[in-house]
């Protein structure tokens, strides 16, 4: 593709920006863009933390509908996933800030540090996660 030239007159060719269909998957890329990702997905749990809070407001029964829901099996599912999004988030983001501090900027620095941070966000959900249903 080309692009018209500053004056106007004739084209001239110019690479374009690249897309993920160009680079290579790493860890660094799927780590980054999962940081983007657990954001949104704690945007849209701050939801069932307003629902939460509305229904607390609004009285009883309200609040057994907000009860039912988040003990139904897909109320669970989406509390676990919110948990996990939490702690993944956290990870990744202490990493962006040892990052941006100077450290971790080599690629095997990077590579086991989010592996590291991968593996202790797992950790921390399974814990808190068992620790909620009474099973610690």
């Amino acid at each position: 593709m080309t692009a018209p030239s500053p004056s106007g007159s004739a084209p001239r060719a110019r690479p374009l920006s690249p897309h993920l269909q160009v680079w290579r998957w790493t860890i660094t890329m799927a780590a980054s863009i999962l940081h983007r990702a657990t954001g949104i997905a704690l945007s849209v749990g701050l939801l069932a933390l307003t629902w939460w809070l509305a229904a607390a407001a609004m009285g009883q029964p309200h609040y057994d509908t907000f009860l039912d829901a988040v003990r139904s099996d897909i109320g669970q599912w989406m509390l676990f996933g919110w948990l996990l999004a939490m702690y993944l988030h956290i990870a990744t983001g202490l990493r962006h800030l040892v990052m941006d501090a100077g450290g971790w900027l080599t690629i095997k620095e990077s590579d086991r540090a989010i592996t590291l941070l991968t593996l202790a966000a797992l950790a921390a959900t399974a814990a808190t996660w068992a620790y909620l249903k009474g099973w610690m």
